[in-house]
């Protein structure tokens, strides 16, 4: 099996043409860009928000000076020219009488798709390539860029060599993203205690789950440092839920979704908190994609529902349920002292075997982090211009 699956071609400038057009009597001209071969109209009120001239936005931080949304409704093109021969630059008059000059590579990046990212590669138990980094490595950029396109691939990435100082995976954290405090605070211990507030705290088994899935928003990412393990058990458990997803919708349409769209509740409830939240169990982002899942059934609680269309979501819930916890789909990994695991907390599910708290120490360190960081890192590497390296 190759490293990783290609980033998805970005669109270049070559690859966009633009076209004015007039009607018979040379009025109401039009602008249309050609992307990939496609014709598409670029409305005026499009154009017009996208405004380029000094006193229209802000040169350092490409804010606007102005609120688009106060344009009027039946905004038009009175005049559309080329600024020279060279076609870079389109002179555009509007019916709200602005006037300024469009420059062609701005108009190119609002054209692009809105994620330039490695294509999401999905992976069962026999994945052969495990993506790992050395801390030390990660200095470069090259390599960082290499590791942080793995983990968007494969939705999680390990790191050896992490420092081991009370706060220090904060500093592994921040250096792919936004630290995410939640009701454990910045970072939190995970060692075996009576009478703990959350089953993690525990010497269980785990079977695959989102962490805080009561919370809004759910933390986008997860990092596990192993301190200390010197158990026969607690081994970390980790599925692609994807490519459980895919099965899912295959067995049963209607049950994938029921479970996209009928709310469920989470809680979490200790002697200082009380969370709680409405959300389907398949998580979807703005625009319908799926990415991942909201899953926990130590926390969720399921909805009143006509009995027919409750036993059909529970149909469904079940065969999902026993899709993660199945072999062909879930790897499992002894982390050691000074591993950590990077990994997308609605997409790959974690869990651990049980271990005997008396044949010695298991102490775990970890944090959350807002899931754009690493999508944030990818691009501001690619718009440095740094070229992916691998190690070594």
């Amino acid at each position: 099996m190759t490293n990783a699956t290609p980033p998805s071609p970005a669109l270049t400038a070559e690859e966009i043409s633009y076209e004015i057009r007039h009607d018979r009597d040379a009025q109401n001209p039009q602008v249309f860009a050609r992307i990939n071969g496609e014709l598409k109209h670029l409305p005026a009120l499009w154009l017009r928000e996208r405004a380029q001239s000094k006193d229209q936005i802000n040169k350092i931080n490409q804010q606007r000076l102005f609120n688009p949304h106060e344009l009027p409704l039946d905004l038009k093109l009175i005049k559309v020219k080329w600024c020279g021969d060279d076609q870079k630059r389109l002179m555009i008059l509007f019916s709200d009488g602005y006037e300024g000059a469009y420059n062609i590579e701005t108009l190119n990046h609002d054209l692009l798709p809105t994620q330039l990212l490695p294509i999401r590669k999905l992976w069962k138990s026999d994945l052969s390539y495990i993506p790992t980094y050395s801390w030390l490595e990660l200095k470069d950029p090259p390599v960082t860029l290499a590791a942080v396109k793995d983990y968007l691939q494969f939705g999680f990435l390990i790191l050896s060599d992490t420092p081991l100082e009370k706060d220090s995976i904060l500093k592994v954290g921040r250096h792919f993203g936004f630290i995410r405090s939640t009701n454990f605070d910045d970072y939190f211990e995970i060692t075996s205690r009576p009478n703990s507030n959350d089953l993690a705290y525990s010497s269980i088994a785990l079977t695959p789950h989102t962490d805080n899935p009561y919370r809004e928003p759910v933390p986008g990412i997860q990092l596990l440092q192993c301190l200390l393990n010197e158990t026969m058990g607690g081994l970390s458990t980790f599925v692609d839920s994807m490519a459980c997803i895919d099965v899912l919708k295959q067995k049963t349409p209607e049950g994938f979704k029921l479970l996209a769209e009928i709310p469920v509740k989470f809680e979490f409830n200790d002697a200082k908190t009380s969370l709680s939240m409405l959300r389907p169990i398949l998580a979807l982002d703005a625009k319908g994609n799926i990415l991942g899942l909201h899953y926990s059934p130590r926390l969720d609680k399921l909805p009143l529902l006509e009995e027919q269309i409750l036993q059909n979501y529970h149909h469904a819930r079940n065969i999902l349920a026993q899709l993660l916890v199945e072999p062909t789909f879930q790897i499992t990994l002894r982390l050691e002292p000074g591993q950590c695991i990077l990994f997308d907390n609605c997409r790959v599910l974690h869990g651990r075997t049980t271990f005997d708290p008396t044949e010695g120490r298991r102490h775990f360190r970890g944090c959350y982090l807002d899931r754009d960081g690493p999508e944030n890192l990818f691009r501001k590497l690619h718009r440095d211009g740094i070229i992916l390296r691998k190690p070594g």
